[in-house]
């Protein structure tokens, strides 16, 4: 499925509204984190990504790791968007039974290529996705969402040498580098900058974008796909919180809830109705 940029927008938005509103129901989960990716993960679902809803494992899919599993409210919506199940489900975040659990479980939910949580980790399973499609003599490609707190992580690093090391041309990592991690400003609790000059000097190519800007999203994704010979790192800065004003850039909506009076005035601000489901 491919959109143009206003419908990736709305699609955007409407993912906005079902994290707000399933956090809310929940009473626990990542808003921020979730909100800030929002845009980067429609983009993939409903512009990049070669996914058949019908048949989650298709072997010749692309493969999308959300490696900050925290923020799994926003893959959550992407995925009953898309159509991999019934979008009223989402309704069932973190309860007792669902399917929808607070990080993402491959063994419980269609569409879903890894269980993460524990940080660090996508990348490294990512690159064993992408020497697979190698070594299989597939042209699937694989995606890697990582947080800018979670390349603190030394595991990340590791990883970065390997991709480049096996010139996994057919992988793309993604940085929703919102300079927000629980514990405080990023740059305050372990600094990882200069991010874009270390993804180089680990031999990848790097892109820096705006990671609400669809278009700029849209051409780096392209222009991924022509680049060979080494991985692909695409630095989008955006914002904590992106979408609903009182939670940008503000630390203490990294795992809080809102509250009803707080969904309310974020749907509101997200041009919400009653009915988050109303589109």
């Amino acid at each position: 499925m491919s959109e143009d940029l206003a419908a990736l927008a709305e699609r955007a938005r409407v993912i906005r509204r079902h994290i707000v509103r399933m956090i809310t129901r929940a009473g626990s989960g990542h808003p921020g984190g979730s909100l800030s990716a929002a845009d980067i993960v429609t983009t993939l679902y409903f512009h990049e990504l070669r996914l058949d809803p019908r048949r989650p494992d298709w072997p010749e899919r692309d493969r999308f790791i959300l490696s900050k599993g925290h923020a799994a409210p926003v893959l959550y919506a992407a995925l009953a968007e898309r159509g991999f199940f019934p979008v009223e489900e989402l309704d069932t975040l973190r309860q007792l039974g669902s399917r929808l659990q607070g990080h993402p479980d491959l063994r419980k939910l269609p569409g879903v290529e890894m269980s993460t949580g524990s940080l660090g980790q996508g990348l490294a399973v990512g690159n064993g996705m992408a020497l697979a499609a190698r070594l299989d003599g597939r042209d699937s490609r694989v995606y890697v969402l990582l947080g800018d707190g979670e390349v603190e992580e030394g595991m990340v690093w590791e990883a970065a040498m390997a991709s480049s090391h096996y010139r996994l041309d057919n992988l793309v990592a993604m940085l929703d580098h919102n300079r927000l991690q629980i514990d405080g400003p990023v740059a305050e609790v372990m600094s990882p900058e200069p991010l874009a000059e270390k993804w180089r000097a680990f031999g990848w190519h790097v892109l820096p974008i705006d990671g609400h800007d669809f278009s700029q999203i849209v051409a780096a994704l392209t222009r991924a796909r022509s680049l060979k010979g080494r991985p692909t790192m695409i630095v989008c800065e955006t914002v904590k919180g992106k979408g609903v004003s009182f939670m940008e850039n503000q630390v203490e909506w990294h795992g809080t809830a809102p509250k009803e009076e707080e969904l309310a005035r974020a749907l509101e601000e997200l041009e919400g109705k009653s009915d988050v489901y109303a589109g």
